[in-house]
Order: C-alpha cells, then structure tokens, then sequence
C-alpha cells in the first residue's frame, strides 16, 4: 500500500493566530506539492491560545475543496457528542458531492472542552459514540427509495432517508480516532481507517495489532485499511535546540495511560486523567496545569520517538519509525514560524524519498 501524507489544520495553526484566508492559501500550497490529504480540526475553541481563530471545520472544508484539485478532505476529527448523526452524515456525503468524491469523514467520541462550556452534556460518549457510527452508516445506504428506521438509547431513525448520494462507492470512508479498548473494537467494527494522535511508535503498533485482532474476530477484511498517524514535524536548523524547546509540549500531547502503560511509566497519583478528559474546559485551566507536570514524568528518550525534529531527514526517520509499526497515512502537523514554507519543504523533500521507495 503506498504511504500517504496529509496536511492539518489542528493545534498547531491555531496557536499561530492564522486566519481563514491563510489556512485556505496552506492546503492550496499542500494541493500542488504532493501531499495526498488536507484536514480540519472540529474544534468550537482552544482554551489554551486566545489569538487563535477556530473556525467551523465543514464549512472550510468545503471552501479549500473549491480551490484544490487533487487531495482528499476530512476531518480531525468531528466531535460526536456535538452533532446529530444526520447532520454528521450528510455534511460528509455533501462535503463529498461539492469536492468530486474526495471526502472523509474523521470522527470521535469528543472531548469535554467542546461541548460543556456550550451546555451539551458531556456523559456516556462510548455509548453514544457507537449509536452515532450505526445511525450514520444506515443514512449513508439510504435514499428515497429506501428509507431506514434505528432505535437506539441516544439516536433512532423513524423511515429516515438523505436524498444527496455520494460520490465514492459505496461512501465516503470513515476513519475513526481510538485509544482505549472499546473505541479500538469501535474503529475494527465500523472504520475503513484510525487517527490516533500523541502516539509513540510502540503504542501505535501495539494498539494497530488490537485493532487488526478484532477485525480478524469480526471476519473483517482490512487488507485497505488506513492505519493514519497524527504525527508532529517541527523543521530547524539546529533539531537538539528544537527538542529543548518543544519536548514538554510533546509530552503533554503523549499523556495518556495507555503510553505509561506500554512504556513501564509510573502513572502520577496526584493527576486524574479521565477527570482532565471529560471536565478540561475554558473554566478549568487548572486541569491543563496538572497535566502538564504529570507529562514530565515521560522519558526523553520516549518522547523524543514520537516526533520528527530537525532536518528533513531527521523527519524521514521519525516516520520510517511510525512506518515500521504499521502507519500507512501520515497526518502532519508543523510546528514553528513559517508553515507554507514547511509544507514546501515537506512536499519536495520528504514526500519524494517515500514515492521512490514505492516505485
């Protein structure tokens, strides 16, 4: 399967401050510089950078589809919890239509810091989660001469039906961002790919091989599955000083029990991750403070794997590491000053090295 890299539009943009027309001139420059995809956080805010400007992710999908010719479009992901499953599903198959079959639908369980400041409750997104997946893959085989009924906990469908088919056959493919084990047998279930993000190498290959596990149990065949990888690139000319400067970020995006627990790293008693996950909110930046000591308890010498820093081949090492433990679709986000010159950079010198490996 070739190896694939996309462009997105995530944290990493926001705390730079760039606007709309910006982020619109980036994927044009992705487009034309051999990138194969172009994504969109869903985010309604990030707490931690008042200057960023978060914008609707469909909406500016939709503006780049209408400006670029050959990259596919997701998101990175869409936040369930936020969105009726119809609405979901038919900005997809929409998003699809308007750019000539080159939308995906990225989408997870959600976080707390998009939907409690709004009022949505936040409670049971697993449960919702997978209602969500089951709802939007019956609307995506329906249509006027075949409406669809679903009775769930959460969601149902009474003879429901979109009138607006896809352009991709038989749907716009839906990757689903997992790390724990019942989003994980989620994604084999229902996913024709997986957007993890903050992985080291040997947590990605560990949690691929769950996934290949319940899809070999359900009789899946996931012989074109996307194995995508949210992956950091900061280009410098000195990486050691970069490293210095970026390492307790770093850590911070890899925090999670499943990494302490496939590295041997003591959790800190003090830290409360799952109450981080579900109650970090603009109303809450104490959380962030003590996720941010906890992470430090992360080994360099872990962190350090998990991102691509310094020259570009410093990068080509990093993701022939991710690619060694089954990543097939590379997600970049460029961190630093300069980001249409990293995308430059990216699509002329890293993108061909893997091209004629393939050839």
């Amino acid at each position: 399967m070739k190896i694939k890299f996309g462009l997105t539009f995530g944290l990493n943009v926001a705390r730079l401050g760039l606007d709309e027309m910006q982020v619109i001139t980036a994927a044009q420059i992705a487009d034309r510089t051999n990138f194969d995809s172009v994504w969109a956080m869903d985010h309604t805010n990030v707490p931690q950078w008042k200057n960023a400007v978060v914008n609707d992710a469909w909406l500016m999908l939709a503006a780049i589809g209408s400006v670029t010719n050959n990259v596919e479009l997701g998101t990175c992901v869409t936040d369930a919890i936020r969105r009726h499953p119809s609405t979901i599903a038919l900005s997809t198959v929409t998003l699809d239509r308007i750019t000539k079959g080159r939308g995906i639908l990225g989408i997870g369980a959600g976080e707390a810091q998009n939907v409690v400041d709004f009022g949505i409750e936040f409670s049971k997104p697993v449960s919702k989660f997978k209602e969500q997946l089951e709802v939007i893959e019956k609307l995506f085989e329906s249509d006027p001469e075949n409406h669809v009924n679903y009775q769930g906990n959460y969601y149902s469908l009474v003879e429901a039906c979109l009138q607006a088919k896809p352009i991709r056959k038989p749907r716009p493919p839906v990757y689903i961002a997992a790390g724990a084990p019942k989003t994980l047998e989620l994604c084999a279930t229902y996913g024709d790919g997986w957007i993890p993000i903050g992985y080291t190498p040997a947590l990605f290959e560990h949690h691929a091989n769950v996934i290949k596990d319940h899809a070999k149990r359900l009789g899946r065949d996931i012989s074109n599955f996307e194995f995508a990888n949210d992956v950091d690139v900061y280009f410098a000319p000195d990486g050691e000083a970069a490293w210095e400067k970026m390492k307790k970020a770093v850590k911070v995006s890899l925090y999670k029990p499943e990494l302490l627990k496939v590295h041997n790293i003591q959790q800190d008693s003090e830290f409360d991750f799952r109450r981080y996950f579900t109650e970090y909110a603009m109303n809450k930046p104490e959380l962030m403070e003590q996720m941010k000591k906890a992470s430090l308890q992360i080994p360099d010498d872990v962190a350090r794997t998990a991102i691509g820093v310094g020259s570009p081949d410093d990068v080509i090492e990093m993701l022939e590491r991710f690619i060694k433990a089954g990543t097939n679709h590379f997600i970049i986000r460029f961190w630093g000053e300069g980001l249409y010159q990293n995308i430059e950079t990216f699509g002329n010198k890293v993108v061909p090295y893997f091209a004629d490996m393939q050839k």
